[in-house]
């Protein structure tokens, strides 16, 4: 881990910076849209315009580094974002915030696809691993920093929109100043939809699904929040234990996933989760059975994603991985553009808890649906499995190929040593 950070701490730091940045503005939004008399309609397309933007950046930032270079793209992209943040509470209009949102999350999507880049060529493929659980946890670390912020001012005002604007801008310098030459840059083209679908059907839907809850628990919790009438700190709190218990439970999971049937702790990681979010809808009224389903949630929701990339991938050939990998993303995508808007729709209907029921309802179907497809056709043995590896649901193509290369490089390390064991 010491070789880890030594080749990578300006690339984990500025990642880290960004995060924060980008951790004070989702979080603080939810709060001002409440200040400002915005409907939890009108936020639920504020939050989900993000997805939007991060999808769309995802797709084309890659191509832009092709055009015109890492670093151009990179200080581009980070202006914008510097340029937005301050922008917030100067124009207070819904309309604006929308528009704003979308530039944000391509501009994000964009910057972590550059940075990730650079990690990918700066570390060997015998510490990849390693590197991508750190770049991981950094990120999780940003987030639950970030709402520690968020009690430094008041969100009434202007300085809490300074302050990730300022990091974000910031965030350049360790990351500019101190990486290597900029790498050759190559994405794989996805698998079709429909190919994917037929080799994993589990792995799509479920992914379709968790993008809706993952986008829900990222735009939606702080709106909740305010909703429910929490105050600053408490709205803080909450968010920061979704993510403190996605943090905690990720490793745990992934050790289990690699020694036994992945379908089944699918559903169990769904059941789990389904039951902290019936506990919040429950005893809402309770601010510790709030932060306790957010755990519960949080715990289980972040690492559903990678596993069910590790499912997917055991019915694949390690050719088609990076593939299938944007495809996953794709889906991913397209289930967290909708996650805010239905959250907020059901909100609107049935009140704050509306959001717990979002979240169990889509629960749910992940178990659902995991247990069905375990009566459609037998799993593969546990012997067969490749490695699982962290990768979160906001993960960008370069992550997930990332991660992607872990997995073909462990079944490459199982196959030498079982080929050393006969000969």
């Amino acid at each position: 881990m010491i070789k880890v950070i030594s080749s990578t701490w300006a690339l984990l730091l500025g990642v880290m910076l960004l995060m924060v940045g980008n951790g004070v503005q989702g979080t603080l939004l939810g709060i001002r849209g409440a200040l400002e008399g915005f409907s939890t309609w009108e936020m639920s397309f504020v939050m989900s315009a993000y997805f939007v933007g991060f999808l769309g950046g995802s797709r084309l930032a890659p191509e832009m580094i092709r055009r015109v270079g890492h670093v151009r793209v990179f200080a581009a992209l980070g202006s914008f974002i510097s340029a937005v943040l301050v922008l917030y509470p100067t124009v207070t209009e819904p309309w604006a915030w929308i528009l704003g949102r979308v530039i944000i999350g391509f501009c994000f999507s964009g910057v972590y696809v550059t940075a990730e880049s650079w990690l990918n060529s700066s570390v060997t493929s015998d510490i990849r691993g390693k590197a991508l659980s750190l770049y991981m946890i950094v990120q999780m670390v940003g987030i639950v920093a970030a709402q520690g912020l968020l009690l430094t001012a008041d969100p009434s005002g202007f300085v809490l929109f300074v302050i990730p604007s300022v990091l974000v801008s910031i965030s350049f310098a360790p990351i500019l100043l101190s990486v290597q030459p900029t790498p050759a840059f190559a994405t794989t083209k996805p698998l079709s939809l429909v190919a994917l679908y037929r080799i994993s059907p589990l792995g799509c839907v479920g992914t379709f699904l968790v993008g809706g809850i993952y986008s829900a628990l990222f735009g939606m919790a702080a709106v909740f929040g305010a909703q429910a009438g929490l105050s600053v700190a408490q709205i803080s709190a909450f968010v920061a234990s979704i993510y403190i218990g996605g943090l905690v439970l990720q490793y745990p999971v992934g050790w289990i996933s690699d020694r036994m049937d992945r379908r089944l702790l699918i559903a169990m990681l769904a059941v789990a989760g389904g039951a902290g979010a019936i506990f919040g809808f429950v005893f809402g009224g309770f601010f510790v059975a709030i932060l306790v389903a957010g755990l519960a949630i949080g715990g289980m929701t972040n690492p559903l994603y990678a596993l069910l990339i590790a499912y997917t991938n055991d019915f694949l050939d390690p050719d088609d991985m990076a593939g299938a990998s944007g495809g996953l993303m794709f889906i991913n995508g397209l289930g967290a553009i909708a996650g805010p808007l239905v959250t907020g729709w059901l909100m609107s209907v049935a009140g704050p808890n509306g959001f717990f029921l979002y979240i169990a309802v889509l629960m749910a179907a992940v178990a659902g649906y995991a247990f069905w497809r375990m009566t459609r056709r037998p799993g593969v043995a546990v012997e067969d499995t490749g490695h699982y590896a962290p990768v979160l649901p906001s993960a960008t193509p370069v992550a997930a190929e990332m991660a992607q290369e872990v997995f073909i490089e462990g079944l490459e390390g199982e196959a030498a040593e079982e080929a050393a064991a006969r000969g």
